[in-house]
């Protein structure tokens, strides 16, 4: 099987699942890098400047994009993350198996005006063939994308698939400081940082022991550290700047809750993933792409609805009082990621999706959950608490 897969970038949440396609497929898989990374990326710790031999990169020169259109035309299967139409109009004008990957299309509201004209430009874009499919990269994209009458029948959980790191459990939950609150991420309005710092001033108002971690850097950092100081709360919050991604997963081992706050424009989320690798007991939003999918409400995690701080700070109380139930729902989400939602269960899900499908099988259903099952539509409203 010739499999390519075509993004924007080549970065460290798509290494581990390319690695992985590299080992079962070797040189008859190709990563296909269609842009240079923005600067705001790699001042995130997206940096992957020793490109794989796999890797093909696209922008480099005319040459390299020919190449690149190549591969595109002659595989067996493609995969397309954020790639130029051009680079996939002779391929799905053939008929030729296509996998979209996507996040939710309409992260915020969208007027039914505009719908129609996204149905129109998708529909175009895609040509009306069947033999194209999605790959949600979110719980919300099937519905999304329903919504405008495509790919219905031909949604399949996906998501992103960072580095999953193996743990002695007993050893990783010992090391848990039960009172370390943290979030990681970008500062930014639609992440809702801010609703981190409002839970702890009312945590500290009410005698909580606690501290938060907030991890990353952003345009809101100046009103976070103003709210901080308003709030007295210097002997609670550290604000610990942007890190590596090796350097996050060091403090991901120690917390034991971590918050993850943000609204529906969190397409997938790959630090739910990582936190949950690294046993913290999650307190996540219902809207964000990848809870639906990895979280199983007060199991193995917990969800409460987006922008609803009193029930957020209700659940972290609750965690706060209770290091035993940290411990199971961290436990679990351990076993979550390591047993189902990892780039080895993903990588034989998918190639046995793909063969089933290029033998002559529309709209296979093989799994029942998890990675390449069928992805159903899920309402925006979803959550009742």
């Amino acid at each position: 099987m010739k499999l390519v897969f075509v993004s924007n970038y080549f970065n460290h949440h798509q290494k581990p699942f390319c690695e992985e396609m590299y080992r079962r497929l070797g040189n008859d898989f190709v990563f296909i890098s269609t842009s240079v990374m923005r600067e705001e990326r790699r001042k995130l710790g997206y940096v992957q400047d020793d490109h794989p031999a796999y890797v093909c990169l696209a922008y480099e020169s005319e040459r390299q994009k020919e190449a690149a259109m190549t591969l595109i035309r002659d595989a067996d299967v493609v995969i397309a993350g954020s790639a130029p139409d051009d680079m996939l109009r002779e391929r799905i004008l053939a008929g030729k198996l296509l996998f979209r990957y996507s996040e939710r299309p309409f992260k915020k509201k969208t007027s039914c005006l505009k719908r129609i004209g996204h149905a129109i430009r998708f529909h175009r874009r895609d040509l009306w063939k069947k033999n194209v499919y999605m790959l949600c990269a979110s719980a919300y994209a099937a519905g999304d994308h329903a919504s405008v009458g495509m790919y219905r029948g031909r949604t399949y959980r996906w998501g992103y698939f960072p580095q999953t790191k193996g743990y002695d459990l007993d050893a990783l939950m010992a090391r848990k400081k039960r009172d370390t609150l943290m979030w990681c991420g970008r500062f930014i309005d639609w992440k809702h940082p801010d609703d981190a710092i409002m839970v702890a001033k009312r945590l500290k108002d009410h005698g909580y022991d606690f501290r938060l971690d907030m991890v990353g850097t952003g345009v809101m950092e100046a009103q976070l550290r103003q709210l901080v100081e308003r709030y007295d709360l210097a002997d609670r919050v550290r604000f610990l700047g942007a890190m590596t991604p090796d350097q996050v997963r060091i403090h991901m081992e120690e917390a034991g809750v971590y918050l993850f706050t943000s609204d529906r424009q969190e397409g997938w989320g790959a630090v739910l993933n990582e936190s949950m690798n690294s046993g913290c007991a999650v307190v996540a939003s219902h809207a964000i792409g990848s809870v639906p999918s990895l979280i199983c409400n007060n199991q193995n995690g917990s969800i409460y609805s987006s922008g609803d701080v009193d029930m957020l700070y209700q659940k972290i109380v609750y965690l706060l009082s209770d290091p035993e139930e940290q411990k199971r729902l961290g436990s679990n989400a351990y076993a979550t990621i390591t047993e189902t939602w990892n780039v080895k269960v993903a990588a034989e899900r998918l190639i046995a999706l793909i063969n089933r499908i290029l033998g002559g099988e529309r709209s296979p259903v093989i799994f029942e959950n998890g990675p390449c099952s069928q992805a159903e539509i899920i309402k925006d409203d979803w959550f009742n608490g």
